[in-house]
């Protein structure tokens, strides 16, 4: 019996126990079914798989410690998945502020007088169309199509960039960029050890922020970035881009000062409703709105046309980047697999890896679902058969051996509402 489906089976029937015996009082408000969602966010590893001792900390291991976080490893890292809980923590994300610690994340600096022709070769956004201290998502491809990583490109001036990738893929895309770099006038150089990164996310955001720094906070216009900062007295990086659907920056600093300025963000935090914020919620905020993860959304047998992406690859230019002639035949021929989003209609919650059916056959998998704590709904988001992708299409989704009623909805799930 898969590991998984104990957890499930286990988590599902405690729940019932405990509203038998009238004790659910001491818990966070779950029904069996949404504690089950919440948890599949968890990554479930075998006996013999689960190191913590292996796993990477970030400076900040220990506050997480202190402050009860739950620690988990994920990408080769020990992380909080949650602290008070992943629906608590998400709702404050969503209504208040939530303080994330995204120091895993990978920095590589790009300089040199090549540098943004060699940018231009290697991703498929257009790099040259940021100003100095702007900020760009692209994807980076394959010569297949298939996607290598996605990532936050900063532009500091004409011959220096920081590119910003996801934890997991560091050491494949630094390998990567580097073999990419050959005959281009370049320099590499991973940073990832000599940087930490907050996030801090949520509509009370700016106002959490502005009382630790004197700078433009208002001005700073969504994906751009102030290079030098000063933030309670600590120098450091400040950016306005963000991975929960929600308003927020992120504050990149030197390692030794991260534990300094995680208290003090929480202490000017605290009249706002700040909280600390892990892994858990995390996840179910950029799934809400249907931002990409790479490994499920994306992939190496994943491209961005299919992860609906269209709009950062632009095969309408000129530019001659690495899995161009891929992606611009798979377009010509029309896309045969898309990423959609789908809500249950039957009792049951979509986890990655789960069969899509339709017609009486499989027509896709699911990248990832879970329930939607901001919309009360078992939502996910599968690569299926574009025939099966239009809006109001029924499907369904296998669970444990099982066909639950699932229908095909439009993206993204949630909408942060506009000022």
């Amino acid at each position: 019996m898969k590991v998984g489906f104990c957890l499930q089976f286990f988590l599902w029937n405690a729940f019932r126990i405990m509203d038998w015996l009238g004790l659910r009082k001491l818990l966070p408000r779950l029904n069996g079914e949404e504690a089950v969602a919440l948890f599949s966010i968890i990554p479930i590893k075998r006996q013999g798989e689960w190191n913590m001792a292996e796993a990477k900390r970030t400076p900040l291991y220990a506050t997480h410690v202190r402050y009860g976080g739950r620690m988990i490893e994920f990408g080769g890292w020990s992380l909080p998945v949650q602290y008070t809980g992943i629906k608590e923590e998400h709702h404050a994300v969503r209504t208040k502020a939530g303080l994330f610690d995204v120091s895993h994340m990978g920095e590589i600096i790009v300089e040199g007088p090549d540098a943004l022709m060699f940018l231009q070769k290697l991703v498929t956004n257009d790099i040259s169309r940021l100003a100095e201290n702007q900020v760009q998502y692209t994807p980076m491809c394959y010569s297949h199509g298939g996607t290598v990583d996605d990532l936050l490109v900063y532009k500091f001036n004409a011959g220096k960039y920081l590119l910003v990738v996801n934890a997991a893929n560091t050491q494949k895309d630094w390998e990567w960029i580097c073999e990419m770099g050959k005959g281009f006038d370049v320099r590499f150089s991973n940073v990832s050890d000599d940087m930490a990164q907050l996030a801090l996310q949520g509509p009370a955001a700016e106002a959490i922020l502005e009382k630790l720094t004197a700078a433009p906070l208002s001005e700073l216009k969504y994906y751009w970035f102030i290079p030098e900062a000063t933030v309670a007295g600590r120098k450091a990086l400040i950016s306005r881009t963000g991975y929960t659907g929600e308003d927020g920056f992120e504050i990149y600093c030197r390692p030794q000062d991260a534990e300094f300025l995680w208290e003090a963000i929480i202490t000017a935090g605290k009249p706002f409703g700040l909280l600390p914020a892990g892994l858990g919620c995390r996840d179910t905020l950029r799934f809400e709105a249907c931002l990409p993860l790479y490994g499920h959304e994306l992939s190496e047998d994943i491209t961005p046309l299919e992860a609906g992406l269209a709009i950062f690859v632009k095969l309408k230019t000129d530019l001659d980047f690495v899995g161009r002639p891929a992606l611009a035949e798979q377009k010509a021929q029309g896309l045969k697999r898309k990423i959609a989003g789908f809500a249950m209609i039957e009792r049951g919650v979509a986890r990655a890896e789960y069969p899509v059916l339709a017609a009486g056959r499989r027509i896709g998998t699911v990248t990832s679902g879970t329930y939607s704590p901001t919309l009360d709904k078992n939502l996910g988001l599968a690569l299926i058969e574009a025939d099966y992708a239009q809006i109001g299409q029924r499907i369904g989704i296998e669970i444990r051996g099982k066909e639950a009623a699932a229908e095909v909805i439009g993206k993204p799930f949630y909408k942060r509402p506009r000022k």
